[in-house]
């Protein structure tokens, strides 16, 4: 738990909703957003001495998982547009960088993390019933090549 000057406890933030800012790709806000992180992969390396057998782990690659965004369907077209130049197979000028804003409930940035080259690997829209009342949910899974987490 994170301490402050005082002596006392940090809360942890509270999440009320998140802002995707793609340069010149898109520009909205988000209610849930996942994957905002890294891992390093295992390497095992088995090694015999003195009549022991041990199984060393060695750092290996470097690996970032997909973003996942969904918020409430709008008229807005940017996640579909963006999708459109990967299906027409232009990723490279899909590729783009962005940061996801983390806000509270005053509406204030809290936290905000920054990735590199990004592309829409999916988009799913929202599931249609005639007979629910529920808002519809769009989906958008992002591929990078690098995250980190800047406040």
């Amino acid at each position: 738990m994170a301490s402050t000057a005082d002596g006392g406890h940090e809360d942890p933030l509270v999440s009320f909703h998140f802002k995707l800012e793609v340069s010149g790709k898109v520009d909205g806000f988000f209610t849930e957003v996942s994957g905002l992180g890294s891992e390093t992969e295992i390497a095992e390396h088995k090694v015999v001495t003195e009549g022991h057998e041990v199984v060393m782990k060695i750092p290996g690659r470097l690996k970032w998982e997909n973003i996942v965004l969904k918020r409430g369907i709008t008229s807005s077209m940017d996640i579909w547009t963006w999708r459109k130049e990967v299906e027409d197979g232009n990723v490279e000028s899909a590729r783009a960088n962005g940061s996801i804003y983390m806000f509270d409930q005053m509406l204030n940035p809290v936290a905000e993390w920054s990735f590199e080259r990004a592309w829409p690997v999916k988009v799913t829209g929202p599931s249609l019933k005639s007979d629910g009342n529920e808002i519809g949910v769009e989906e958008l899974t992002l591929a990078h090549e690098y995250i980190v987490r800047i406040s």
